[in-house]
Order: C-alpha cells, then structure tokens, then sequence
C-alpha cells in the first residue's frame, strides 16, 4: 500500500481547486479585495502543496526552474511594459486610458489592471516558487519508503 494514500487522493482534487481559485482572485480582483498578490501567492500555495506531498523533483519536472525564472522576467516587464505603453501614447506612466479609446465605459481602466495585476501574479508566483526552490534543494528528497 502506497503511504499517505488519502492525502494524495485528496490532494490531486484540491490543488487544480486551489488554481482556479487563485485565478478567480485574480480577475476578481478589480472589483473586491483581491488581486496579483493575493492570486500568486495561491497559485503558489498549490504547486508548494504538490511539492510536499509528491516531492520536489517531481514539482520540479512540473513547473521547471528555467520556467519560474522565465516567468519572473516576463512578469516585471508586463508591469513595466504597461506604463511604457502609456507613456509612449502620450499620457502618464500608467494611466491606462491611453490602452484604450473609449473614456465612457473606461475600459482602458479594466484592461490596464488586468495587464498590471497579471504581471504581479507572475512575479510573486515566481519569486515563491523560487525561494521555495532554493530553500527546499538544500536538503535531498526522503524516500518514499522513509515516510
């Protein structure tokens, strides 16, 4: 018998819940509390917990070291490269009217938040699982056996 069966029954049905949940902070987050932070930090929470439980050669074959540095990179420069954008169309570093035309319905708002709290999930997602990356290859994987 394979030990801690029901944690791994049980985890493989909560971290995909734990994701989505992540990301529903994240799109909800224009409108509640909630945003990038919050949702990368979940998001995080759910790979650390696969981490823990199946171990972390496994998590790393998941999601990849070269990936979360990636990833950190792209989130910095999504949050940099909105401003920029903005600048560049002739208003202030991120005002995001300048994203888009319609000053009505100001949807140059809601597009400029996703885009900035999007860079900040990946960034925070990223910088956890980094730390967590660095912290947790200081000690070799226990066999399943030792358990």
């Amino acid at each position: 018998m394979t030990p801690h069966l029901v944690l791994r029954v049980v985890s493989k049905l909560l971290i995909p819940l734990i994701v989505v949940f992540g990301l529903y902070v994240h799109f909800h987050g224009d409108y509640s509390p909630g945003g990038g932070f919050q949702a990368g930090t979940i998001v995080a929470a759910g790979v650390i917990l696969y981490a823990l439980i199946f171990g972390v050669s496994n998590a790393r074959k998941a999601v990849p070291p070269v990936f979360v540095k990636f990833l950190a990179a792209f989130g910095v420069l999504l949050y940099g490269g909105t401003g920029v954008v903005s600048f560049f169309m002739g208003m202030n570093y991120l005002d995001y009217d300048a994203l888009h035309p319609d000053q009505v319905h100001k949807t140059g708002q809601h597009i400029g938040i996703i885009l900035i709290e999007l860079g900040v999930l990946t960034t925070v997602f990223s910088v956890m699982m980094m730390i967590f990356y660095a912290f947790a290859g200081r000690a070799p994987d226990i066999p399943e056996e030792e358990w």
